[in-house]
């Protein structure tokens, strides 16, 4: 009976050890899956609708729609761009159907005070579907709440209340463009 039990258990171990590792690196965006596509021509085009220098980073907001020539079937929404040059940016995808949350997140967490909890400190955070986030947060009830654009595991550009207004802006412009194309369509 011990040998059957060392067998199972050894057998169970194995499988444990081939079973493939998850992947970490899967398109998160409907944009990001319509523009891996293989074996179609794809149209990808862009347009900056603003960038903001927070000291030596740059925050740039693209427009993007891609399309499908042969079946004419398209996807839209937006890049925002983060880093010290072009060539290093982070590149987050951002959907058409995410966009009017994440300007209400900006919104929210612009205008966020003290009193969302009885608790000394706190965190309010969005995350788009492709990792991007918008933080808000404080350790002491005192002086004003701090906001934050975070990417990769804990990068945080500290943004002041006129340049989260501005990044407010460049978001809602480029919905307004991209509102514009879908209604000729």
């Amino acid at each position: 009976m011990n040998k059957l039990r060392i067998m199972l258990a050894a057998a169970v171990c194995g499988l444990a050890l081939t079973a493939p590792a998850q992947d970490t690196n899967t398109l998160k965006t409907d944009l990001a899956v319509f523009e891996a596509q293989t074996g179609i021509i794809i149209v990808k085009g862009h347009g900056p609708t603003g960038t903001l220098s927070v000291g030596p980073v740059a925050i740039t907001v693209v427009c993007k729609v891609s399309t499908d020539i042969s079946t004419g079937r398209s996807a839209d929404g937006l890049a925002i761009e983060i880093g010290e040059n072009p060539q290093s940016r982070e590149k987050f995808l951002v959907d058409y159907d995410e966009i009017d949350a994440l300007l209400n997140s900006i919104s929210y967490l612009s205008q966020i005070t003290y009193e969302v909890t009885p608790l000394p400190s706190f965190e309010a955070s969005y995350s788009t579907k492709s990792g991007l986030r918008m933080v808000a947060g404080s350790i002491r009830k005192q002086g004003a709440v701090q906001t934050y654009l975070e990417y990769d595991p804990g990068t945080r550009v500290a943004l002041s209340s006129v340049q989260m207004a501005q990044l407010y802006g460049f978001i809602q412009q480029a919905k307004k463009e991209l509102d514009t194309i879908r209604a000729s369509k």
